[in-house]
């Protein structure tokens, strides 16, 4: 059986997301971006995806290191979604066959 509170806690998470995505939207439907703010808006996920695998930098699982330089090599040569797909392959085929 799920835990409730698991499930109260992926329903908020989702919430959340969607109000954050919502909300931008909302308050920037009827602008003009500069230059600059759309680099930034489009630099975001990025900043993002950073902040969740760099502490994986520190790691001492071997996986991760092999998994941290697959997606690096990717990002120099892919688009943001397949790059995200190559690093999310090479750390779970390379946590399984490593450990």
């Amino acid at each position: 059986m799920i835990d409730p509170l698991t499930v109260l806690t992926i329903v908020l998470m989702a919430s959340a997301t969607y109000c954050t995505r919502i909300i931008g939207y909302l308050v920037l439907r009827n602008r003009t971006l500069s230059p600059r703010a759309t680099a930034l808006m489009e630099a975001a996920p990025g900043c993002v995806l950073i902040s969740v695998i760099a502490p994986h930098f520190v790691a001492d699982n071997p996986a991760d290191l092999i998994a941290i330089a697959i997606t690096l090599l990717a990002a120099t040569r892919l688009s943001m979604l397949p790059t995200v797909i190559v690093a999310v392959a090479a750390t779970g085929l390379l946590r399984h066959f490593i450990g």
